[in-house]
Formats: C-alpha cells, structure tokens, sequence
C-alpha cells in the first residue's frame, strides 16, 4: 500500500519526521517497506504559458516555441512535441537544471534556432509510465492554468515522501489511506480527522423508475447505488491525477479517477456504469450460468461459471462483481449519466473468481481480503461529492441500498488482570480503555471487566488475546521490560539424531561438499530418468491433491533425481568441478483400507561429484570417512552391476555387517545422457539416512599404545582375476581371528608370470596380542588357517 505523507497528513497530524514516523508505525504493528521520495530535482522547474507556436525555418518535425516564465523577455525552447497548443501551461526546466533522469540542460542552437531550456514530460520528471495518463504517455506534460514563472512545485504537490506498507491479510481495513490514518493517530497519539460528507443533490428521485435485485445473496452482502447525471468526461484537476499517480495508479478521466480516489482513500472499490446502457435501470446481482461469456474492459472475452457473481440488467452482463466491468457498460466521452456500484462481495468468491480467470485488480484485491459492508453507502456519497466538487455531474436524489441482512457489531469482554498478566505490564484499566478508544474500538469498565463493542471495520478482532495484542502494540512494546520466566523451565536442546545430523553436514562440509536443498515436490518423470523398473516401489508415490502443475505433483521418493539436477545445472553453467550432498526426507505411500495413514518417511542422504579429480575411489573415501567420523563401523564395499541407475561394472553396495546402507558408482551414460550430461562422468552415492544416524556413536573411545611387539607376515596368493580382493580380504580378517590387528593390501599384478585370467594379490598381516609377546607358533597357526581357508574355499595358490 503506498501512501503519500501529504495525503496522510489531511486525517492525521504528524509532528515529526517521516523517517521518525516510519519507524513507530513499524512498532505499532504496521509495517514499513519502504519511504521513497517523489518529485526529487525539481526544486528549478517554474511554470511556462506557450504565447507561440511556429514552425521550424529548417526541420519538419520540430517547432519553434515562445513562453512567458514570468520574465520581460519571453523564453524560446524549439521541441518536437505534437500535443501542445498555444495557451498551454507546462512544466519547464531551464538551462543548467538536472532532471530526475540525469540530463542536465543546456542552451544549444537546434538547426539554427536558439532552444534555451526544455519542456518536459511525465517520463522526463520520473513518472513510470505506467503511471502516466494516455493522453500525456508521449507528449509534453499539459498543466491546469498557472501563473507563469512561479516555481513548479509550488503550482502542484510534485514533491512529497512515499510510504510503502505492508498490509497483512487479516487487516483489509488498512488498505487505505484512511485506514493507514487511523492506525497513525492511535500511534502517534492524535485525533483522526474523517472528512466531513455534504451533497447538493437536484433533479427527481431516480429511484423511482429504478432497482436493485440480489439474486445470489451469498456472494452479494450488500448493494448501494446512486445515479449522477449531466456527465461531462475530462481530465481530473491537476492535483487529483497526482495524488493517484503517487498512490501507483494511472489516471484516465475524471469519473474514473473518483472512483479510485475513493477505494484509495476508503478502501471501498467502487464502479461506474454508463446509465444510458443499463436497460430500465435494473440492476440484477446474479450468478453466472455454466459457460456463460463476456467482455472485460481489458477487451478479453471472459468465460465464466456458476461459482461466479456478476452485475447484469434484465438483457445482459455488465460486470463481474468485484474484479472488473463489461467493455459493454463502459464509461466513455459519450457518456451523460453514470450508476454509481458501491457494493460488498463474498472475499471466497471473488478471490477463487480472480484465480479462476487470471484477473487481479485492485478492486478484487480488496474484496478478497474482506470488506466491511457498513462502508458501501459511505464511500457511494463519497464519490458523488467529489463528482459535484469537481463540477463532473449532478447527485441525483435518492439511493438504492439493499442489504438484507445488516452487519452488527460484536460484543466481547476483557480481563484487565489478563492484559497486565500477558504483557508483563502494570497497565491501569482506564489506559487500556483509552488506547482501544484511539482505534475506534468502544470500551468501557464495568463489573471487573472492560466490555468491548468491535467496529464492523475490525474483523479480525474475535477473542481476548486479540484485544491484548492491539493494546500490547499500540502501548509499545518496546516499553515492555524483559523478565526471564518463571516456573518449570524445560531447558531444550538436540536430541541425538540431530546432534549426529550437524556432525554430518560438518564433515561433508569439510571434506569440501557444498550442501544441496532441494524440493521435496517433484515431478514424476524423474524416476524415468534414473531409470528404475516399472514394478520399483519408489514409484509409488504419494499425490497432492491440488498440485501447482505436474512438475510439483508427487512426494519424492528419492534423493537420485534432485542431485541429479544439482550436477546439470552446474555442469550446464560450465562449472569444471563439484561435491555435492543433500540429507532430506523421502515419502512412500502407506496403503490402509481401514483408515488413512500418513505417509512413511524416511531419511536419505545422496552425495553427488564430477569434473577433474572426482572419481569412483574419491567418493568411497568419502564414505569411508563419514563413516569413521560417525563412529561406524568400516564399510564393505559389494561389487552391484544390475542397478538401473549405475555404471554395470562400477557400482557396489555398501553393508556395515550385514545391513544394507545403500549404493555407490558411476551414473549410467543412458541415465547421464537424460540429464546432458553425456560427456561428464558423474559419481553418486545414495545412502540410508535414518540408518547412518541411528548407529552413529561419536563418544571418544581411548586405545592404549601397545606395549608388546607386532608380528608382520606377508601374504601373496594368485587367484582368478574377476575376484574381487574384498573377498579376499574378508576371508582373511575371518580366519586369522582376534591375533590379526590390521591386513593391507601393497601389490596387485597381472601378467605373464601368472598366468591368462589369474592375478597375484599380495598382504601385509599384522598381529599382536595386548597383553604378552606373541609366539612364532601361533602367528603360524593364524597364517597356516588363512593359506589353508584360501586354498579350499577361493581356489587361491600361494606364490612364492
């Protein structure tokens, strides 16, 4: 919501800066985005009157112009500008000034004729142009009659500061400017001036050949309307065009800019038909028939349902009710007498309508937060009266106002030992009193309680804690004094898991990953492109209802897809290199048909790498660390080759004991070639999340040095070649026992010496016994059971 302070300061008074005030309508609850300055560098505009206009001796296009700026000599500015006429008043900037836009003007010859300052436009003084009048869009800025030479922001509220607010959506009463009023005078501690509503009417009762029918009285509350007539469509005065312009609203006639003056100042939308197109003035609030058509004023043929609310007569559709008015019913120069709509909507229909045909206005954001319906009338005479201050028409007598069923006020009580209870304060009642009297809201004290009549205005005021909130707010919370609490006091921290949660991410983060958080709302397609069976129970995914589109429409049952659009989009950005890792929860679908049963998650963790130095070994070493790091035990690494996902001959699944924790390898050049990445190697690992952190134990565990000496034997076998040396190697740690303190593999080799198809794998066996010297025969006993268990089970032959 922008609010100009000029216009501000009409309702309210404001002793103090706007910065000042800014802030204090942040602590009172009304936030401030944002304080802009309008009209900057125009302090060396002055006003000119065009004497003269003749054409250029040596150009087509451009003409040789004569102000009077209030000096002796008239001022000569030669200009290509087509919408000016002699008699004009406009905006002139002299030589040496500075516009908003950065040109500074000076004095040049234009093919031999003297132009000695510029006559500017909307656009040149700052005005966006979307702002700008149509008439004006690519012209000079034509002015109300001024007195020539005086300064230009003298002549119109050009300079003013702009306050942008945050409006809730629990507070539609703030969206306007009155409403902003309101909330200053409770804040700053001042008196709220409404302005005072007067009209001259004249003419017959139009009411009495008129009427209003609510046929859909669930999406029509109430409906006001008044008849102006004598119509005469112009240009709003100078003042009014800049005061919407500064609210962020174009001006386009007179009727028009009422209209919206009046929403911006009330917060009421109001609308304008053409009268002499509403047939037997009658005005019928109806909903549309199924597949019902027509024309917005934007020139857009609207299709409709029977969900919506529209404004008809007895032959056609003249609006839709609360979003925007039929081209048919337009306000047009041809236009002599207006109706004038000031109605309350259903906020549920007009907001479902407003996404329905993608058509948001400023009307429908207003009626979709929620009006108040003892406003309609108000705001109606509102607008008539600056119809008749603006000598735009002429009131006629009599209103139509249907309202069936009239909002009354609520009633409430509140505790004042509660107030001072909630907020820490040692408010008295009558200032509490006081301070719900500044927002409009009636209070008195009687039996022990504050009783409490809330405005129709204030709909978001229903139980006690709300009248609390409003007195806390208004009184400052910044007065309020911190006390610590007292009572039980439960001291909170990090249950195990998320301790051992934050140690992972540590050390991924140290092992020089960068952590990914991707969407937990995927798309389907993205088990396609892993490429995971048709009957894989990771595609049994749980739906949302009422999803954004379909690459949002499923629960992600795999962390696979995401990373995979991590790596594509940097390998895309020709990013040489990444490590990548994101824990997060996957969702698989619990089918009961005896009730519902929410979804199971579970926690996964997916490690992404590629580019130079990045290969199957340095993802394993990874994983071999993070392990360590959680106190796990040393992972064993399964040769996998029927994973969809994985390179067939560099993919292994990794166990700790005999549990299954997930899967390692490089990605599948189909599966890389669905993300273009045909040309990247790209190694991943998919991990058990839950089951990590579930046996992860970071207690230091302290090993004395040993104190008796190792035995070091060295171990060289040949085997068949396709065997993996982690088979070995597990036969071996099985057979020597407990006397075996480390086996590491030094030499593998493969040649002639061999022999076709075989290998020569080649140990170091470490054995030590912690509390005596080991005797050469027992080390033989443990060697002699390894070679023996080699031999017999994997076919070994032991090298010389």
């Amino acid at each position: 919501m922008l609010v100009p302070v000029k216009w501000l300061e009409e309702y309210v008074t404001l002793s103090m800066d706007t910065k000042e005030f800014a802030d204090q309508m942040t602590m009172s609850g009304s936030k401030v985005e944002e304080v802009r300055n309008w009209g900057e560098n125009l302090e060396k505009l002055v006003i000119g009157k065009i004497l003269s206009i003749q054409p250029h001796p040596n150009a087509d296009k451009l003409v040789v112009t004569h102000l009077d700026i209030g000096e002796e000599k008239p001022l000569q500015i030669v200009t290509g500008a087509t919408n000016i006429k002699e008699g004009d008043t406009v905006p002139v900037a002299l030589e040496g000034t500075t516009l908003p836009n950065g040109v500074t003007i000076v004095g040049e010859d234009l093919r031999g004729e003297a132009s000695q300052g510029m006559m500017c436009s909307h656009d040149e003084l700052g005005i966006t142009k979307n702002l700008i009048p149509e008439s004006m869009k690519d012209g000079i800025w034509i002015l109300d009659e001024k007195t020539p030479g005086s300064r230009f922001i003298d002549a119109l509220p050009a300079v003013d500061q702009i306050i942008e607010f945050e409006i809730t959506s629990n507070r539609p009463d703030c969206m306007s400017v009155i409403g902003i009023a309101r909330e200053a005078a409770a804040t700053v501690g001042e008196t709220l001036k409404v302005p005072a509503i007067t009209l001259e009417e004249a003419g017959t009762d139009w009411t009495d050949t008129a009427s209003v029918r609510i046929d859909d009285p669930e999406g029509c509350r109430r409906y006001v309307a008044r008849k102006v007539e004598n119509i005469v469509i112009r240009q709003s005065p100078q003042w009014l065009q800049q005061r919407l312009m500064q609210a962020g609203v174009r001006p386009i006639n007179n009727v028009v800019d009422v209209t919206n003056y009046v929403m911006l100042e009330m917060g009421q939308p109001l609308h304008a038909f053409d009268a002499a197109i509403v047939a037997r003035q009658s005005i019928v609030v109806r909903r549309a028939k199924p597949d019902e058509t027509t024309k917005t004023l934007d020139g857009t043929l609207r299709k409709l349902n029977d969900q919506m609310t529209l404004i008809t007569d007895s032959e056609k559709v003249l609006g839709i009710a609360g979003v925007m008015g039929g081209e048919n019913s337009e306000v047009t120069t041809e236009t002599r007498a207006i109706i004038l709509e000031s109605a309350c909507f259903n906020a549920d229909r007009i907001r479902k309508t407003s996404q329905q045909l993608g058509l948001r206005t400023e009307a429908s954001a207003r009626f979709e937060k929620g009006q108040d319906p003892e406003l309609s009338l108000m705001a109606a005479n509102r607008a008539c009266q600056l119809l008749e201050e603006l000598e735009a028409g002429q009131v006629c007598p009599g209103v139509i106002d249907v309202y069936p069923q009239p909002a009354t006020p609520r009633e409430n009580t509140l505790r004042p030992h509660r107030v001072n209870a909630l907020l820490g304060t040692d408010l008295k009642v009558s200032e509490m009193v006081e301070i719900l009297h500044a927002l409009e809201i009636k209070a008195h004290e009687a039996d022990e309680l504050i009783h409490i009549t809330v405005p129709t205005f204030r709909d978001d005021l229903v139980q006690e804690a709300d009248f609390i909130e409003e007195i806390g707010r208004i009184y400052g919370y910044d007065k309020i004094k911190a006390t610590l609490m007292t009572g039980d006091i439960m001291v909170g921290g990090l249950s195990h898991r998320q301790k051992m949660e934050e140690v992972l991410k540590r050390t991924m983060s140290g092992l020089g990953c960068y952590e990914a958080a991707t969407y937990s709302f995927v798309s389907p397609s993205g088990v396609d492109l892993i490429r995971l069976p048709e009957d894989s129970f990771k595609r049994d995914f749980v739906r949302l209802l009422n999803p954004l589109g379909d690459e949002t429409s499923v629960m992600r049952t795999t962390l696979l897809p995401n990373m995979m659009e991590v790596l594509r989009r940097n390998v895309s950005r020709s990013v040489p290199a990444g490590s990548f890792y994101e824990i997060g929860q996957v969702f698989y679908g619990q089918l009961d048909e005896a009730k519902a049963v929410l979804p199971l998650e579970v926690k996964e963790l997916v490690m992404g790498i590629y580019g130079e130095g990045n290969d199957f070994f340095v993802l394993k070493g990874m994983l071999i660390h993070l392990f360590k790091t959680l106190g796990l035990a040393s992972p064993d690494f399964e040769r996998e080759s029927n994973h969809p996902t994985f390179h067939p001959g560099r993919c292994a699944n990794i166990y700790v004991g005999d549990q299954l924790m997930g899967t390692l390898g490089e990605i599948h050049p189909l599966v890389a070639a669905n993300y273009d990445m045909d040309d990247v190697r790209v190694f991943v690992a998919e991990i058990n999340g839950d089951a990590v952190l579930a046996m992860a134990k970071i207690d230091p565990l302290y090993k004395p040095l040993p104190r008796y000496p190792a035995v070091v034997r060295d171990l060289a076998v040949v085997v068949d070649k396709m065997l993996s040396v982690q088979t070995i190697e597990i036969l071996i740690r099985r057979q020597a026992g407990e006397l075996l303190e480390d086996c590491r593999l030094f030499d593998v080799y493969q040649g002639a010496q061999v022999g076709e198809n075989q290998k020569s794998v080649a140990y170091t066996l470490t054995f030590r016994h912690n509390e005596r010297t080991l005797k050469d025969k027992e080390v033989n006993q443990c060697y002699d059971a390894v070679v023996s268990s080699l031999k017999k089970e994997l076919n070994a032959v032991l090298r010389a």
